[in-house]
């Protein structure tokens, strides 16, 4: 795996990438002054529509700005093309696995993977066991994080399949850009991305329950106003024109998911739902939740209702079963992979687990349920009183842990205090399966604003970009 970090746009004006070009040289005719300026109306259009993300637990005001760069991510057509055939080969794969888990988990009796790492998983749901899903589907929306480290060299990091966020953030960036800086878009033939929402909505009404002869009815469930992901919701409700709902807008009768409205009791045929799992049913699951439908699931189970992405889905985006996505694209498919994987250790077995504790100052360590950057480790900044903590975390339980070399994540221009400067980034493709699987061209770029640092993720000091793929 290439050690040098990779620069997206090119390391010097004479060795500027082709997809940079008019970037470069507008860059070049733009005086620092008009950045800053910019940069400060950017700011001020988050917070007038109130673009945020919460962070709880830190003090001071959770809700904050999610900073944005101005500087977009450029990507050629032919780049992209490679990266959306991966991403629906992983897509399709993805699906194939969890319906074999739910189903006859012939994965297992193939010796692929251990029958523990579905059934001790902790997002295995038994509840899911032999349920019949529209089209097949159990993951409509994924995220998948991806990473550069070269010209030609793309790397899926993880899988987010239960419910990936951060499209409001691709659509908003695109939009702020444009406004911005309409000069510099009208140089460059960029593919849209403003049909998301469109799209979105046409794979929601394709996958309709198996009780359902009409119009389907899509409504899109919220656990509230303290999720961190508020806005995105009713962002995207508001785009697709569905209602946006709280489990108390909803109950279950005769099997049948209804909605209360002012003109009465409305039917719900598929849910769009950002709540999770053990929050969804007090009946299935946790029962002090307030946040879920007394008797979804059973409604579920009847075909009288669809979930969007399905209940169960979250163990195919575990980070150690992530290790295995390869190989199932070539047990389900009988393909090669497009898209390879990061190489990962499985502290859960003894020969890796030993090579990990090994090369703790080398390596980054992620626990398998981790998301946003907590819960983990990155060796080669870290102290070796940290390391000392985490090797005793690991040896506790080592099941939950998984290894990866230190990637050399590309960098991108990135305008910050001190002016334009590389600043490592990665990439959010969205794909959207339901009777077809569609990739809008583009994807949420994070950027990591500290100089030196890899973590991208906005609890955590990170900043988004918008990421332009262009036309042929």
């Amino acid at each position: 795996m290439p050690g040098a970090v990779f620069d997206e746009m090119g390391l010097s004006d004479h060795e500027v990438r082709r997809a940079y070009q008019g970037l470069r040289e507008w860059l070049n005719e733009t005086p620092p002054d008009i950045l800053s300026l910019r940069r400060e109306e950017a700011e001020t259009f988050f917070r007038r529509i109130g673009i945020t993300f919460a962070v709880y637990g830190e003090g001071g005001d959770p809700e904050r700005i999610i900073p944005f760069d101005i500087i977009p991510r450029i990507l050629e057509a032919a780049e992209w093309k490679h990266i959306s055939a991966g991403l629906i080969q992983r897509v399709r794969a993805l699906n194939a696995f969890i319906g074999d888990v739910y189903g006859a988990q012939d994965i297992v009796r193939a010796g692929i993977m251990p029958a523990d790492q579905i059934i001790l998983n902790d997002t295995y749901r038994h509840h899911m066991q032999g349920v019949e899903v529209p089209a097949g589907i159990y993951t409509h929306i994924s995220g998948i994080d991806m990473v550069r480290v070269g010209a030609d060299d793309f790397y899926v990091l993880e899988d987010n399949v239960r419910t990936p966020s951060g499209v409001s953030y691709m659509l908003e960036n695109r939009e702020i850009t444009m406004r911005l800086f309409p000069d510099l878009f009208s140089r460059h033939n960029v593919a849209p991305v403003d049909h998301y929402c469109d799209e979105l909505l046409r794979t929601l009404s394709s996958v309709t329950p198996r009780h359902c002869d009409h119009e389907p009815t899509v409504a899109l469930l919220t656990p509230g106003i303290y999720n961190s992901a508020y806005y995105e919701h009713s962002f995207l409700a508001d785009q697709m024109g569905v209602e946006l709902v709280e489990g108390p807008d909803l109950y279950v009768k005769d099997d049948i998911v209804y909605m209360r409205t002012t003109q009465g009791p409305k039917r719900v045929d598929v849910i769009y739902r950002r709540v999770d799992d053990e929050f969804l049913d007090p009946l299935a699951f946790r029962s002090d939740t307030v946040l879920g439908v007394a008797g979804l699931m059973q409604a579920y189970r009847a075909g009288n209702v669809n979930l969007a992405n399905a209940v169960g889905a979250g163990i195919a985006d575990d980070k150690s079963t992530y290790t295995y996505v390869p190989e199932m694209i070539e047990f389900y498919l009988g393909e090669k992979p497009i898209l390879r994987n990061v190489p990962t250790y499985r502290c859960g077995e003894a020969s890796e687990l030993a090579y990990v504790l090994e090369r703790l100052d080398e390596l980054v360590v992620k626990e398998t349920h981790g998301s946003g950057g907590y819960g983990m480790l990155i060796g080669p900044k870290s102290t070796k009183a940290e390391r000392e903590v985490f090797a005793a975390r690991i040896k506790t339980s080592p099941d939950k842990y998984i290894a990866q070399p230190t990637l050399a994540l590309s960098t991108c221009p990135t305008f910050v205090n001190e002016g334009i400067a590389p600043r490592h980034v990665d990439l959010r493709p969205f794909v959207l399966a339901g009777t077809e699987i569609r990739v809008v061209p583009g994807g949420l770029t994070r950027v990591a604003l500290r100089e030196g640092s890899l973590v991208v993720n906005s609890s955590q000091g990170g900043g988004t970009k918008d990421t332009w793929v262009l036309n042929d």
